[in-house]
């Protein structure tokens, strides 16, 4: 069984007096531990997936499942100790006066678990951070220390899937390849299953395991890692976009886990 099933999903937004159908009959499957790719340009629709699966998005028609399970409405808590999201931004997705601390063990408070302290410490430990971060507030870290925190509040309740939502396009090139390979180490030592978008191939060949390209909501094409490799591409969107990319995937520094 799948972990992650969209089928024939749809959302459309009512914005100055129109619809606005921002994804349209979308339907994938994700295996648990694999890394799944959305590419495709700006309001192509891939963000709107993700924040659909998080109930951030109106779902206008289609089913989402979690484990074999529709997913409920409004999500709850138990959801959340199955998904979390790590978001774009990491200047945006911390609060500025709380210290890292405070928003590492949020989760556990809200969600009655104990052993907070140790808890905290492990979470930095994994993303690379030492202890003492814990007592810093976001302005006194970098952003690819800030991502890392992100990273590893998405982690507290020790969920099975991550929802990266362009989570290394705000950091600089050497500090996207940290993360990305941070986040590959986690999806290997912890068993996690991810799905992530970009607007980058690049990113996408070195993360994920199969890709689908979307384009103005709708899903183009679906690629696998050896496909995107051979430039098997069957459509021309899917090709402008790896002709694109071409030249980052040649030169990318790190090689993916497998």
């Amino acid at each position: 069984m799948s972990l992650i099933e969209i089928e024939n999903l749809s959302v459309v937004f009512r914005a100055k007096g129109r619809d606005v159908r921002a994804v349209e009959n979308v339907s994938l499957s994700i295996d648990a531990q694999e890394s799944y790719g959305l590419v495709g340009e700006s309001g192509s629709g891939k963000s709107t997936i993700l924040r659909a699966i998080c109930g951030m998005a109106p779902v206008s028609g289609g089913m989402i499942r979690i484990a074999g399970q529709p997913v409920p409405t409004p999500r709850g808590r138990a959801f959340s100790t199955q998904v979390q999201m790590v978001f774009q931004d990491p200047y945006a997705s911390l609060h500025p006066r709380h210290t890292i601390d405070r928003t590492l063990a949020e989760p556990l408070a809200i969600h009655g678990l104990g052993d907070r302290d140790s808890r905290v410490v492990q979470a930095l430990t994994d993303v690379g951070l030492p202890p003492a971060f814990r007592f810093r507030y976001p302005h006194q870290l970098s952003g690819g220390q800030r991502q890392r925190v992100a990273i590893a509040r998405a982690l507290m309740l020790k969920p099975k899937i991550l929802l990266l939502d362009e989570p290394t396009s705000a950091l600089d090139a050497s500090v996207q390849a940290e993360v990305l390979n941070l986040l590959n180490r986690l999806r290997a030592e912890l068993g996690l299953t991810f799905l992530m978008v970009s607007h980058d191939l690049a990113v996408i060949d070195h993360m994920c395991d199969r890709i689908m390209v979307l384009q103005h909501g709708r899903q183009v094409e679906e690629l696998t890692r050896d496909d995107l490799a051979a430039a098997r591409m069957t459509t021309p969107y899917a090709r402008s976009l790896f002709d694109a990319s071409a030249d980052r995937m040649l030169d990318s520094p790190t090689e993916p886990a497998r």
